[in-house]
């Protein structure tokens, strides 16, 4: 991390918490040059602003206790650097590239600064490929695009952390690509837990993690996600490989920088926004590409300041997104895992042109009958299943099946639940979904369809039934193709008894 001009050296002129103005007597340092301070070298400090040909204002990177005016200011001859190469996979890192895993330093890696530009136009590749994740509901109804970025909007305890598990382990185990994950201002239990998971699922040797958490100061928190595209830049343009990167919380990367620019005294934008919030934001999610060489596909968890959609970071993080993943507490709550709201969550893939006229029409047929089914929920709760029509009693069957089989055992969650886990393709996720819609499988309890992996599954247990579905023989309450009435985790519980089947009904439908 050395260069040309790296003996210059200034001195400290003024401290404002983390903003730092040096003076040089020669030349100063360019802008995001990195600058060190302190008895061991251990402060951190990156050019901002040019005051004059003598000064320069700086944002630390590192907390500013014990630095006084007069102490020596090093220039290390460059900008922020983060190591890649091999020998970072299966490591954790902060921001400056040191493992904080508790092991040796990485042998054999190169350096590389951080701030890079995104490819350019002639680089990137022109078709809109489908990135397969193989869990069902998101590869039929919210397809990813590959080299594309997707969002994540979802609060604690809804399976957040186990769907990015999860995506990780099919990535490894079936693309042979490598996973990085960026945790931006998040907390530092969740980065402990998340590597503990991730090498109890066996995906960390195909994984790297750099984490900048909420302790740390603004400056730091600002640039791990540069760091972390760099290290993604070069599996994808040195080596060719697909890389994955999950990104938790891009909001707190446009908190930081709104922090920073308020600390540089800058004039506030809308709602106290910095006014550079685009174009930051811009520098970081354009160098997520597909290009002729490989692609860095990119799923962000996504926070929404109160639940406002018109807030200026949620505006400007949804120009960069091509598909939107919502996680319901709600559907949580009724154990259909993943808890992904599919008439909520979208993709810009979804289009005939790009998934095939046989997969839109199907997703759209999916959408519309969930949609029907929720909009008859009140009155069944209220008056019972019984006082639909025939149609609508169809319509209900058909969905509740649905989003039964768009449930699936995870590879990650095996040691928890006891259910071998299960990456479909998406052939048989389309085919299980349009033969649920043509009622071939109306005959079937709603259980016969939970937490399977392809349809043919389901007629698995048809020739020995299991103890929940003792009472499959007894009449449905209302019609032929009306769905049992069981509970919305049916396949879990004990079904209510078909000897009171209208109060059975209204449970399963509230």
């Amino acid at each position: 991390m050395t260069g040309e001009g790296s003996s210059r050296h200034g001195i400290v002129v003024a401290i404002r918490g983390s903003i730092v103005d040096v003076s040089f007597d020669g030349r100063t340092p360019p802008i995001y040059s990195l600058l060190r301070t302190g008895a061991n070298q251990e402060m951190a400090i990156e050019v901002l602003v040019l005051l004059d040909e003598h000064r320069i204002r700086g944002i630390a990177l590192t907390p500013t206790q014990g630095l006084a005016r007069g102490d020596r200011v090093d220039y290390s001859g460059g900008p922020l650097q983060a190591p890649v190469g091999p020998g970072i996979l299966g490591r954790m890192f902060d921001v400056f590239g040191k493992a904080i895993d508790r092991q040796a330093q990485p042998e054999g890696v190169q350096w590389r600064p951080v701030h890079r530009d995104p490819p350019p136009l002639a680089q990137r590749s022109t078709t809109a490929q489908i990135f397969s994740t193989g869990i069902k509901v998101i590869d039929v109804l919210m397809p990813l695009e590959r080299g594309g970025k997707a969002g994540l909007f979802g609060g604690a305890g809804v399976g957040k952390t186990v769907l990015l598990t999860e995506i990780i382990h099919n990535m490894v185990g079936n693309e042979k690509g490598v996973s990085i994950f960026c945790g931006i201002g998040e907390r530092c239990r969740e980065g402990q837990e998340l590597y503990h998971d991730m090498q109890e699922a066996g995906v960390l040797q195909q994984m790297v993690m750099i984490f900048a958490q909420m302790n740390e100061p603004p400056g730091s928190r600002f640039r791990v996600g540069h760091a972390a595209l760099t290290m993604a830049e070069y599996f994808r343009d040195d080596e060719h490989r697909d890389v994955l990167l999950l990104i938790d919380n891009i909001f707190r990367f446009i908190q930081a920088g709104s922090e920073v620019s308020g600390l540089m005294g800058q004039m506030p934008s809308r709602l106290g926004y910095q006014p550079t919030m685009g174009t930051e934001l811009s520098g970081l999610e354009e160098r997520i590409a597909n290009t002729s060489s490989g692609a860095i596909t990119s799923i962000q968890a996504v926070y929404v300041p109160a639940d406002d959609f018109t807030d200026p970071a949620a505006v400007h993080t949804f120009s960069h997104l091509s598909a939107s993943i919502v996680l319901s507490r709600k559907r949580a709550s009724e154990g259909l895992f993943p808890a992904i709201d599919p008439l909520q969550s979208n993709s810009k893939m979804a289009t005939a042109g790009i998934v095939g006229e046989r997969h839109y029409q199907l997703a759209q047929e999916i959408r519309r009958t969930l949609a029907q089914y929720g909009e008859l929920k009140d009155i069944i709760a209220m008056l019972g299943l019984e006082q639909l029509s025939p149609e609508d009693r169809v319509v209900v069957a058909r969905a509740r099946r649905l989003e039964r089989f768009l449930t699936q055992p995870f590879f990650t969650t095996e040691q928890f639940t006891g259910r071998a886990g299960k990456s479909v393709s998406l052939a048989d996720a389309l085919s299980g979904c349009e033969r649920i819609l043509r009622d071939e499988f109306k005959d079937y309890p709603e259980s016969a369809l939970y937490m399977i992996g392809a349809i043919d599954e389901a007629k698995k247990p048809a020739d020995k039934p299991r103890p929940e579905d003792h009472d499959t023989s007894a009449p449905a309450p209302s019609g032929e193709n009306s769905p049992r009435p069981t509970m919305a985790n049916a396949a879990a519980a004990s079904p209510p008894s078909a000897a009171q089947p209208k109060a059975a009904t209204r449970a399963g439908s509230a």
